[in-house]
């Protein structure tokens, strides 16, 4: 199964977009990043037309089970991502045509 590096979409970018240093698109991809990484840590959603939401949920402390001993042990409060995807996308990944502008 193949897939997709940091350091692919940096080319990628390099390649596509055009009038950039590889070291330019790299920052690009770079700054990207990092703004995706600090608004969700912030709890904060991102939505991407086109593309999905991406949304921190809190979960709370639970009790859990030790699956080797059976012992009861509490699972502390967390945050998780979830990644949405949208109905674009979603046909995108289906072999779908549809677009942002068709229903």
């Amino acid at each position: 199964m193949a897939r997709m590096t940091k350091a692919d979409i940096i080319e990628a970018v390099y390649e596509k977009v055009g009038g950039f240093s590889k070291k330019e698109a790299a920052e690009i991809v770079e700054s990207v990043f990092k703004q995706i990484k600090d608004t969700l840590k912030d709890g904060e959603k991102i939505k991407i037309s086109g593309f999905g939401n991406f949304i921190v949920r809190e979960k709370k402390a639970r009790i859990g089970r030790n699956p080797q001993t059976g012992e009861e042990i509490t699972i502390s409060a967390r945050r998780v991502l979830t990644f949405k995807p949208s109905q674009v996308l979603k046909d995108a990944l289906n072999g779908g045509t549809r677009g942002p502008t068709q229903q």
